[in-house]
């Protein structure tokens, strides 16, 4: 099945690709893979929450931070698709990088980039399988909770 037929079998429509916030582009292909630069979880030109993550009053709540690595795994693959010539030249997943902006107690930096994971899983199934680093950080982009970089295979 393509990706194009399994994001419509899911009910998933990309998003446009966000536009860089500074000298960089959203995507290169080099060789059969495609780089994409850290993708903020950001939804018509604005972020869709900012702050850190953890538990407490003013955090980002850990569940609310994983449905945005989710949405910064859909930005990424629309930058992938823009950069490769569509969606279906992309086979699949090689490496996920997620940085999670981090209240000092907060360690479940693992199942917040879950969200961008399961995504991609849902959507490539076994070639969504990838190697991956979730990494918490003091401050990130806007102040935004998550940002997420990905590799994907070319077909």
């Amino acid at each position: 099945m393509s990706v194009s037929q399994r994001l419509a079998d899911l009910g998933i429509d990309l998003p446009d690709v966000v536009p860089p916030l500074a000298a960089y582009v959203p995507a290169v292909v080099h060789g059969d893979l495609v780089y994409t630069a850290g993708q903020l979880p950001m939804v018509a030109g604005a972020l869709l929450a900012t702050g850190k993550v953890g538990d407490g009053h003013a955090l980002v709540p850990a569940a609310d931070a994983t449905a945005l690595a989710r949405q910064c795994a859909l930005n990424a693959l629309a930058a992938a698709a823009a950069a490769s010539g569509g969606v279906d030249r992309l086979a699949g997943v090689v490496k996920v990088v997620g940085f999670v902006a981090s209240a000092p107690e907060f360690t479940g930096q693992p199942g917040v980039i879950n969200g961008a994971s399961e995504v991609l899983g849902e959507i490539f199934g076994d070639a969504g399988r990838h190697a991956r680093s979730a990494v918490g950080v003091s401050v990130l982009p806007l102040d935004s909770p998550v940002e997420v970089e990905f590799v994907f295979a070319l077909a």
